[in-house]
């Protein structure tokens, strides 16, 4: 006989004897989220979702994580506008707009244990290609855009980690590092609005303890840009994936653990 879900809700948060725990638990996942986001310019989705979903359920997750995506994209985003890329980003408006719609409907639709099966073996998957430091040279043709802004805008009104796939996809297209964090800060940054859009819509925007997580959490994502920009210029890009890489294997075997236990 299957268990019944442990998952506590937003609300009951609030009211846990442990939630001091808990609070701190939170706080030091957005810190070290927002730190490797000022390393690398993308990937705090990727760390916070994962572990921030072993105490609580996606659906307050991922809207805090939009929020707060949003809010490093508009600061990322902003000094850096006059280097985007938009040749390279147009082609992944289209797709990305078709794949939130369908990632919103699904994560009101789907049953919790199957959204975190799928979101561990998502970031498991990325998480050997960053250990491997799966790069290639080689451009690829534009056609990718469909399926890589698909999966991406699905994946990212799912759980919040929709990078992945744009990042992969952009890497290949972008050669120059200012350029590829501008157009990759941007492209984020318009699709959270229009995820923001869709959330409102269906009503996962519309939780109270958003706000009072989001404000908390301000801090904690400021400090971690600040001190990720500040150790950026010390790692090469093959130490910094295989870093990611480790911390990801981590939490998509948790991830896998929870949904099956």
């Amino acid at each position: 006989m299957r268990r019944k879900e442990k998952n506590i809700t937003s609300a009951e948060l609030l009211l846990t004897p442990h939630t001091s725990l808990l609070a701190l638990a939170a706080a030091s996942i957005l810190l070290l989220a927002y730190f490797i986001r000022g390393i690398t310019g993308f990937g705090s989705g990727l760390i916070a979702v994962p572990l921030l979903a072993l105490f609580l359920p996606l659906t307050f997750v991922v809207p805090l994580m939009l929020l707060m995506d949003f809010t490093a994209s508009a600061t990322l985003g902003h000094s850096n506008r006059q280097l985007v890329n938009w040749a390279e980003l147009k082609p992944l408006i289209p797709g990305s707009i078709i794949g939130v719609v369908a990632g919103a409907t699904l994560l009101l639709n789907l049953d919790q244990s199957a959204l975190l099966t799928t979101l561990g073996l998502f970031v498991l998957a990325f998480a050997l290609r960053s250990l491997l430091y799966l790069h290639g040279d080689k451009p690829i043709s534009t056609l990718w855009a469909w399926p890589a802004s698909l999966i991406g805008g699905t994946v990212s009104a799912l759980f919040g980690t929709g990078g992945p796939p744009y990042v992969i996809y952009l890497t290949h297209r972008i050669r120059d590092k200012s350029a590829f964090r501008a157009t990759t800060s941007l492209l984020f940054l318009m699709e959270g609005g229009l995820r923001g859009v869709v959330f409102a819509i269906t009503g996962l925007l519309l939780q109270k303890e958003l706000v009072l997580a989001y404000l908390g959490g301000l801090p904690l994502l400021a400090l971690g840009l600040w001190l990720g920009s500040k150790v950026h210029v010390g790692l090469s890009n093959a130490q910094m994936a295989r870093i990611i890489g480790a911390l990801l294997l981590l939490s998509g075997g948790s991830l896998l653990w929870k949904a099956w236990h």
